[in-house]
């Protein structure tokens, strides 16, 4: 049955479960949309992200935020070590397209079977003082456990933005995505440039890891809800754009929030792939692309 009042709030949750998304999605704007990398295994760098945030908490009794903030150069050096892998095994070698992906699709299962071997199958959580709690506005519930991972997925956006238009780096991580040879010419090295970008897009998945952890449990496989849902968020909101990306991730997080609400859970990612379909139809680029 049909309520203004339930309306109201699955518009809101989707609008906040949309700054999760583009949290998510972020690392795969770079790395795709900007290095053309096809790096599927990215979320289950987010789930890495997730456990080790678990672990923090549990041990040490850390904040998942304060973890997923602490860990982010450690998951920038990761990102450095498999870029390096990807690039002296496929990309130096002009195989990066089929032989690459299967890389990537071998760290996926890497990661994921470190975790079951570590963690089992049981879904894991954290504890946090806010956990639970929400607030209202008017008819709208608010939970905190929503509302943090909106307000830190936008600072992250922001962030990010800035970073690519504001500074040298991003504008070279613009342009190797553009003409790698003119940036050569230029005394930029584009192979350190795509390292750099790569390790920043895989250092995005450990606040995105403890964003995930922080709205509900997660177990090792979870990851994989995720592939389909990121790269459909990042061609829809045109390739390699974050604003796009941005847009993109609370357009879905709405669609999925309201097909959930009044028509089940088990339509919403069908909906959300039938927009992105009709969008592409009308505009190729997606929202944001050229």
């Amino acid at each position: 049955m049909f309520s203004l009042d339930l309306l109201l709030n699955a518009i809101v949750a989707g609008i906040l479960i949309g700054g999760f998304y583009a949290a998510v999605s972020l690392g795969i704007s770079v790395s795709f949309g900007l290095l053309d990398i096809v790096n599927i295994a990215h979320p289950a760098f987010v789930i890495l992200g997730s456990y080790t945030a678990y672990a923090m908490n549990r041990f040490f009794g850390f904040d998942p935020l304060l973890t997923g903030l602490l860990f982010t150069p450690v998951f920038y050096a990761l990102g450095v070590v498999v870029y390096r892998l990807y690039y002296l095994g496929f990309e130096r070698k002009g195989e990066e397209s089929l032989r690459g992906l299967v890389f990537f699709f071998g760290v996926l299962f890497i990661v994921e079977v470190a975790l079951l071997l570590a963690y089992g199958v049981d879904y894991r959580m954290i504890e946090a003082r806010y956990v639970g709690q929400s607030f209202h506005i008017g008819v709208v519930g608010i939970a905190f456990r929503l509302l943090l991972p909106c307000l830190v997925g936008l600072m992250v956006t922001v962030a990010l933005h800035l970073f690519l238009s504001k500074t040298f780096y991003g504008r070279a991580i613009k342009a190797v995505s553009q003409d790698s040879q003119a940036l050569r010419l230029m005394g930029v090295d584009p192979v350190k440039i795509k390292r750099i970008a790569f390790a920043l897009s895989i250092a995005t998945a450990s606040l995105a890891g403890a964003l995930l952890i922080l709205i509900g449990p997660v177990e090792p496989s979870i990851g994989r809800e995720y592939i389909g849902r990121v790269f459909a968020i990042v061609v829809l909101g045109g390739m390699g754009s974050i604003s796009g990306t941005l847009a993109a991730s609370v357009i879905l997080g709405v669609v999925e929030s309201l097909t959930a609400t009044f028509s089940g859970p088990s339509w919403a990612p069908a909906v959300s792939f039938g927009i992105l379909l009709v969008v592409l139809a009308v505009r190729p680029a997606g929202l944001f692309g050229r």
